[in-house]
C-alpha cells in the first residue's frame, strides 16, 4: 500500500484532494486509510485523547493543530492508545514526541514534525468539525489515504483500480 496514492491520482483525478502538506511518517505503518474523525486544537491535546480512548473501527483522525510547532499533541501514551482501539492513523498538523517509542506502534502517524514539550490539559478543542488544511477541506465521514507519497481526501471509498478500461 507504499505507492497507492500515484494511482488514486491517475485513476480518479475529480474525486481526490491532496493535501499539500509534506508530512513527516512516525508509525510503524506508512500506508493507511479509513473514515475520517477530526479534532482542532490548540496546545491542548485533550480532545484528540479522549477521541482516540475510544473504538476506532480502522478510522484515522485528522488534528488541525493550527500548525503551531511548541506542543507535541501526541505522544507515545495516546499513540498505544489509540492502537489498543483500533484506529487505522493518525494526521496531526502539528508535532508528536515520544519519536522512538511511536516508530514502533502498528499505526499510520503523519505529523509536521517533533516537539518535546507536552500540551496543556484544558479540555479545549472541538469534534468532529469540518477543518481547513492548506485550503482543503476535510470533513468527517470522508475517507483518508496515506502513504509515503502523500495524504489523499474523498467524499467516497476509492479503488486503486481503473475504472475505464
Amino acid at each position: 500500500m507504499d505507492d497507492r496514492l500515484p494511482d488514486l491520482c491517475d485513476n480518479h483525478p475529480d474525486a481526490v484532494r491532496w493535501l499539500p502538506i509534506q508530512w513527516q511518517d512516525f508509525g510503524a505503518v506508512s500506508g493507511f486509510e479509513g473514515r475520517i474523525r477530526t479534532v482542532r486544537c490548540y496546545h491542548d491535546n485533550s480532545k484528540v485523547k479522549a477521541l482516540l480512548a475510544t473504538p476506532g473501527q480502522g478510522q484515522v483522525l485528522v488534528v488541525d493543530g493550527g500548525g503551531a510547532m511548541d506542543r507535541a499533541l501526541l505522544g507515545d501514551m495516546i499513540g498505544k492508545s489509540a492502537v489498543d482501539n483500533g484506529w487505522a492513523g493518525v494526521v496531526i498538523a502539528a508535532p508528536v514526541r515520544d519519536v522512538a517509542t511511536l516508530a514502533t506502534l502498528p499505526i499510520g502517524i503523519k505529523a509536521l514534525g517533533v516537539c518535546p514539550i507536552k500540551t496543556q490539559k484544558r479540555d479545549w478543542g472541538e469534534v468532529d468539525v469540518v477543518l481547513t488544511l492548506e485550503g482543503v477541506l476535510v470533513t468527517p465521514g470522508d475517507y483518508l489515504y496515506a502513504d509515503k507519497n502523500g495524504v489523499l481526501v474523498c467524499a467516497q471509498p476509492l479503488s486503486s483500480v481503473s475504472d475505464v478500461d
